[in-house]
């Protein structure tokens, strides 16, 4: 009768966890949080800007460079209300659907950032394969389709989990592990099988970060073969600079998913503050780190921050 009762009650909100044991010095932490939130959206938005203003960047490369800064400032957006709402005024509550909202748009601009990734190693293998009709294979039309595609696959696939976590019963703990809402953290506090919400999360892991992954191995494979057949130490040497600035982001991107995702199986035993830091890690680094990497390695993008540095200095001297 009890399980009769509950079967269709859910809690009307959730309470968000910070990072256990730092409670006492979240004043502290406010301010480098601000930070990191004001370089991941200040850098991609001066990526953005810096593309959009400069013809000689008008190509398919810097196209989904675009396209990759649009993810990360979606992902940094996504979780800076909550985030905020904790290390700044201790606010610590979510409503249930606005957790639903949160954790669908977290996990369908990651699911985008992975598309992109794949779109730009494809983009190195056409840069190095044929650079002669690199033009005219990738052209504003393919890069086009390319990004609908990776949009409406990432927004499909992620479409049915806030309705698989809203046909489960919560009412037990109401207390998530991290700062935001995560399907896998979320699930875990259902009182009913989660046997469906596993099983389609797994599907929907394998069919994009899965095949994503397999998708840009293969793709250095063949790139690292075409490049050994250049006959030049330099030439080799100059085809792999141009690979420098992706490999780093896909290093930046998986590396933290990869972590979040082996703790979340197998990393029951270890502290809750473990936890908490690979999420953050996992949906902060990549927003923070991709626009200094490619600011470092783009001439124009570092030219247009100077030129915002010197013209806010010459406004506030005024």
């Amino acid at each position: 009768m009890a399980d009769n009762n509950h079967s269709y009650f859910q809690h009307p909100y959730f309470v968000l966890t910070g990072i256990p044991g730092l409670e006492q010095k979240y004043y502290w932490m406010a301010f480098p949080l601000g930070a990191i939130y004001v370089i991941a959206l200040f850098g991609n938005g001066v990526i953005i800007s810096t593309i959009k203003s400069e013809s000689s960047l008008h190509i398919p490369m810097y196209y989904f460079l675009c396209m990759l800064a649009l993810a990360d400032m979606g992902l940094a957006l996504c979780t800076l209300p909550s985030m905020l709402g904790i290390f700044w005024f201790n606010h610590k509550s979510i409503a249930f659907d606005a957790c639903l909202v949160q954790m669908y748009f977290i996990h369908t601009f990651s699911a985008i950032e992975s598309g992109v990734l794949v779109a730009m190693a494809l983009d190195r293998v056409v840069a190095i394969w044929d650079p002669l009709r690199y033009g005219t294979i990738l052209t504003n039309g393919v890069v086009c389709r390319t990004g609908t595609v990776i949009l409406t696959r990432a927004v499909c696939v992620v479409f049915p989990v806030p309705f698989l976590i809203k046909r489960l019963p919560f009412y037990r703990s109401n207390i998530l592990s991290h700062s935001f809402c995560l399907h896998q953290d979320v699930m875990r506090l259902a009182c009913a099988s989660t046997r469906v919400n596993s099983l389609y999360g797994l599907i929907a892991v394998v069919f994009t970060k899965g095949s994503d992954s397999l998708s840009i191995l293969l793709s250095y494979v063949f790139i690292l073969r075409t490049v050994m057949a250049i006959a030049s130490g330099e030439g080799r040497l100059k085809a792999l600079n141009t690979c420098v600035s992706h490999i780093c982001a896909v290093l930046i991107f998986y590396v933290p998913l990869i972590g979040v995702s082996v703790i979340h199986r197998f990393g029951k035993h270890l502290s809750p503050l473990t936890h908490a830091l690979m999420a953050n890690a996992y949906l902060l680094v990549p927003p923070v780190l991709n626009p200094i990497v490619y600011t470092v390695k783009t001439k124009e993008i570092r030219k247009k921050i100077i030129q915002i540095f010197v013209q806010s200095k010459i406004t506030a001297e005024g």
